[in-house]
C-alpha cells in the first residue's frame, strides 16, 4: 500500500537520519574538493551546519511540525560553516517555511517545500554559480513540480527525485571547467545527495545509527574567559533556548540583557521569530532561568561549572590554560572597554595564528574570531563576536571567502547595530582594509575606501597538496608544495622557497610597490629573514616586509601591492 503522507515523527526520523548520513560521509565529500589543499572542507562544513540543526530537533521536548521546523531552521542558520554550509542553511530554511504549518506533508507539499528552499538559496547568494549545489537543488525542485501533479505515491517520488539528484550531480563537471579538469562532481551537491539518501533510507524504515548526534550540544559557542579558577569572578556557563509564548521585541531584548549584566557576564541573547538562544557566566543559574521562565518556555538547558572544567583542563594540559589565560586576559580588557560608553565604529575580524592576531590588534580591531581555512567560523561566531563589540556601526572582515557568506547571514540577523561586511578573501586584504580607515571619514566613504583599497591587494599562499589531482593545467601529487594565487594555483614544486618564488614572477609586476610576507608556525624567524633578503634582491623597485603570522598550514602567505 502506498504511503501518502509523512507524519512529524516520520519527519524528523527522515531528517536526522539525512544528517546522520551527511556526518557519515564527509570525508568522501571532502575527497571532491578541487583544490587538494589541508584545510576545513565542504564535508566538514556542512556536517557542522546540520548537525548543529540535529541537534537542536533532538533536544525538542514537544515536537510537532512547527517546533521541528523552526529547530531546523535556527539550528542551521546558527550553526552555518562556509559557504556550502550557508547555502544548505538557506535551503532548509526555505523548505521549513513551507512545511511548518502541516502536520501531514504529501506530495504536493514536499514540492512546494523543495521549490521554496531553492528560491530562498538563490536569492542569498549573490552571483549564483551552476554546477554547484545550487543546480543539484534546482533540479530536485524542478523534477518535485514535475512530479507532484503525477502521483501520491510519496516512495516513488522520493525516489525519482532523488535520481535525478544523482543525475544532475554527474552533469556539474560540464557545467563548470575546473571540476571537469580535476575529475570530480560538484561537492555540494554531493553533500546534498548525502541528506536526501539518509532521509530516503529512514522513509523505508532503515533503522538509523544516531550516536553523532548530541541532543542538546548545539553549535558550541567560544567562552570569552577561561582563567584560573581563583579569578573566576563567575563560575557556572549557562546556556539555553526560549521558546517565547509572547512578545520578545528589541524592548524585551534590552531588558532581559539587563538583568543578565546584572547577575553575571559573557552574555549572549539573539532573538529569531519566538526563539531567543541565551548564553551567559554568572553565580546563580536559577536567577537567569527564573527570569527567562517569564518570557516562555526553556529548552537545551545546559550548565557547565568552569572552575571544576579548568581545573581537568590544568591538569590535562598546562600548555593549553596558559594560552586560555593570555586570551582571557585579553577578553577582560575587550569587557572593561565595552563598559565604557558605546562608540561610533568598531572592527570584527577573523584570523588565524598568534602574529597575524597581533597585527590586528595593533591595528585596532576590537574582536578576533579564531578561524579561517582550517576551521570556517559560523554564522553564531559571528553573532557572538557582534554581540562582543559595543559599537554602533561594525566593520566585519571575514578574510576567506569561504566566510564572506556567513557573516552577511549574521548581519542579516542583527537589528540594533549597523553591520557593514568588507568582503575580503585574505589576510593582507583584511589589514589593508583597517589600515584604510579613516577615523574623521563617515562610514559609507570609508566603506567605499576600504572597497576600493582591497582591489589593489594581490595575495599568494604556499602551502603542500593533500591528494594527487589535476587543475590549472598543473599535475599534482599529494605532498607537493603549491603557490596559490587569488585566482587558481600559480606554482607546484618539491620545495617551500621554490614555490613561493615562482608565484612571485606570476604576482609581482613592474608597478609593485611593496611585498609582504607573513611566515607561518613552521618556519623559522631567521630562514624567513633570509628568505625575505632573497626577494628584495628579486625585486629592488618594491619594499619588502616580513612579519611573524604563526599561521598553520600555510609555511608562507605573501601580498603583492
Amino acid at each position: 500500500m502506498a504511503t501518502k503522507t509523512i507524519n512529524v515523527e516520520l519527519f524528523t526520523k527522515m531528517f536526522l537520519a539525512g544528517a546522520a548520513n551527511l556526518e557519515a560521509k564527509k570525508e568522501v565529500i571532502n575527497e571532491l574538493n578541487v583544490f587538494p589543499v589541508p584545510d576545513g572542507d565542504t564535508g566538514t562544513n556542512m556536517t557542522l551546519t546540520i548537525m548543529s540543526a540535529a541537534k537542536e530537533v533532538k533536544a525538542l521536548e514537544r515536537a510537532d511540525m512547527k517546533s521541528v521546523s523552526k529547530a531546523i531552521s535556527s539550528g542551521s542558520l546558527r550553526g552555518a560553516r562556509g559557504n556550502s554550509g550557508v547555502i544548505l542553511s538557506q535551503l532548509l530554511r526555505g523548505f521549513t517555511k513551507e512545511i511548518r504549518e502541516y502536520q501531514e506533508i504529501n506530495v504536493e507539499v514536499l514540492a512546494a517545500a523543495f521549490e521554496r528552499g531553492t528560491a530562498t538559496a538563490y536569492k542569498a547568494v549573490m552571483k549564483p554559480k551552476e554546477g554547484t549545489i545550487l543546480t543539484v537543488a534546482r533540479g530536485i525542485a524542478e523534477k518535485a513540480r514535475e512530479l507532484s501533479g503525477t502521483t501520491d505515491d510519496l516512495e516513488a517520488f522520493l525516489l525519482e527525485v532523488i535520481t535525478c539528484a544523482r543525475d544532475v550531480l554527474e552533469k556539474t563537471p560540464d557545467m563548470l571547467p575546473v571540476l571537469k579538469e580535476a575529475g570530480v562532481v560538484d561537492s555540494g551537491g554531493q553533500g546534498l545527495l548525502e541528506v536526501l539518501n539518509g532521509a530516503y533510507e529512514a522513509f523505508l524504515g532503515k533503522e538509523v545509527d544516531y550516536s553523532a548526534i548530541e541532543a542538546g550540544a548545539g553549535t558550541k559557542l567560544v567562552k570569552p574567559e577561561a582563567q584560573a579558577q581563583a579569578d573566576i569572578k563567575f563560575g557556572y556557563c549557562t546556556e539555553f533556548i526560549i521558546m517565547t509564548e509572547k512578545e520578545f521585541a528589541e524592548k524585551e531584548e534590552d531588558e532581559f540583557k539587563a538583568y543578565l549584566q546584572s547577575i553575571g557576564d559573557s552574555i549572549v541573547c539573539v532573538a529569531d521569530e519566538d526563539i531567543v538562544k541565551v548564553h551567559v557566566h554568572t553565580n546563580d543559574p536559577g536567577l537567569a532561568i527564573q527570569k527567562a521562565l517569564t518570557y516562555g518556555q526553556l529548552s537545551r538547558m545546559k550548565i557547565d561549572n568552569m572552575r571544576e572544567e579548568h581545573q581537568e583542563k590544568l591538569i590535562r594540559d598546562a600548555e593549553k590554560v596558559a594560552a586560555e589565560q593570555a586570551e582571557a586576559s585579553r577578553q577582560k580588557q575587550a569587557r572593561q572597554e565595552q563598559a565604557e560608553p558605546r562608540k561610533s565604529v568598531g572592527f570584527i575580524s577573523v584570523s588565524i595564528g598568534e602574529g597575524m592576531n597581533s597585527i590586528f590588534r595593533d591595528l585596532g580591531v576590537d574582536y578576533i574570531i579564531e578561524g579561517g581555512q582550517t576551521m570556517n567560523p559560523s554564522t553564531e561566531d559571528m553573532l557572538t563576536a557582534i554581540d562582543q563589540v559595543n559599537a554602533d556601526h561594525i566593520f566585519i572582515l571575514p578574510n576567506n571567502k569561504n566566510i564572506v557568506l556567513a557573516a552577511n547571514q549574521a548581519k542579516s540577523l542583527v537589528k540594533d547595530k549597523d553591520i557593514i561586511v568588507i568582503p575580503t578573501k585574505t589576510v593582507p586584504q583584511g589589514i589593508t582594509a583597517v589600515i584604510s580607515y579613516m577615523p574623521e571619514g563617515d562610514v559609507a566613504a570609508n566603506e567605499e575606501a576600504m572597497l576600493e583599497e582591497i582591489k589593489n591587494v594581490k595575495t599568494g599562499q604556499v602551502t603542500y597538496a593533500v591528494r594527487d589531482t589535476h587543475i590549472d593545467d598543473k599535475e599534482i601529487h599529494e605532498g607537493d608544495i603549491m603557490g596559490i594565487g587569488d585566482n587558481g594555483i600559480l606554482s607546484v614544486g618539491q620545495s617551500v622557497e621554490a614555490a613561493a618564488k615562482e608565484m612571485l614572477e606570476v604576482m609581482a609586476g613592474e608597478d609593485t610597490e611593496m611585498i609582504s610576507l607573513y611566515y607561518g608556525e613552521d618556519i623559522k624567524e631567521e630562514d624567513a629573514q633570509r628568505f625575505a633578503q632573497e626577494i628584495a634582491e628579486l625585486y629592488p623597485d618594491a619594499d619588502v616586509d616580513v612579519q611573524n603570522g604563526g599561521q598553520p598550514i600555510y609555511y608562507y602567505v605573501i601580498s603583492v601591492e
